[in-house]
């Protein structure tokens, strides 16, 4: 499939680029794209809870009343999980919850994602460009000029550009990627997804 390509300033350049149907145009796989967002969201966790059981509680162990007599239980320490300040009855432990997948799964999960996207015509591809200088206002300019102001936004660039990245990291839902590091999750996140045109070649790589 072909889409046009813009310039910065939302402007048809009058080329279009060649996107691979093997990667932008398959049939989704919903499964798929389930499975590597859980595994992605598990995989930010740091699963440090920690609660304290009784056998971690600082406190008396003396027996907080008699043993009979009183016509209720029997109660042989403060920390017990029934009194105030007492420990935790299976209170959560540190866990790692990080879980392996296929990386064919993963695969097809970003294929899926990326299919989606340009079949509800939320991708656009522009050319490659920076920034003179790091300026929140270009960055902003090029957003309006894009008409996706306001709108949850990832831009894909094919390498590291450190004026593009600081010009747009304080703008409110606006995310800044590399073409190596694109995930299932980042893509479907995006209400407008922005491919810079050498981002393209090395996300088909990536996927093929």
């Amino acid at each position: 499939m072909n889409i046009a390509i813009l310039n910065i300033k939302g402007e048809d350049t009058g080329r279009k680029a060649k996107l691979n149907d093997k990667v932008f145009k398959i049939e989704p796989n919903d499964h798929a794209i389930y499975l590597d967002v859980k595994q992605y969201q598990a995989n930010q966790r740091q699963g440090t809870h920690k609660a304290k059981e009784r056998a971690e509680i600082k406190g008396s162990t003396r027996k907080v009343k008699r043993q009979k007599g009183t016509g209720t239980a029997r109660m042989g320490s403060l920390k017990s999980p029934v009194l105030r300040g007492g420990g935790r009855v299976f209170g959560p432990r540190p866990r790692d919850y990080s879980f392996k997948i296929n990386k064919k799964v993963k695969v097809l999960a970003r294929k899926s994602a990326l299919s989606y996207k340009a079949k509800e015509k939320e991708l656009a591809v522009i050319e490659d460009f920076t920034f003179e200088e790091p300026k929140t206002k270009s960055y902003l300019e090029l957003l309006k000029n894009l008409s996706v102001e306001g709108k949850k936004t990832l831009m894909v660039l094919p390498q590291a550009d450190k004026n593009v990245v600081l010009s747009g990291r304080n703008i409110p839902k606006t995310y800044i990627t590399l073409a190596s590091n694109l995930n299932t999750y980042d893509i479907l996140n995006a209400d407008k997804l922005i491919l810079c045109e050498g981002s393209i070649e090395i996300i088909e790589n990536i996927l093929n």
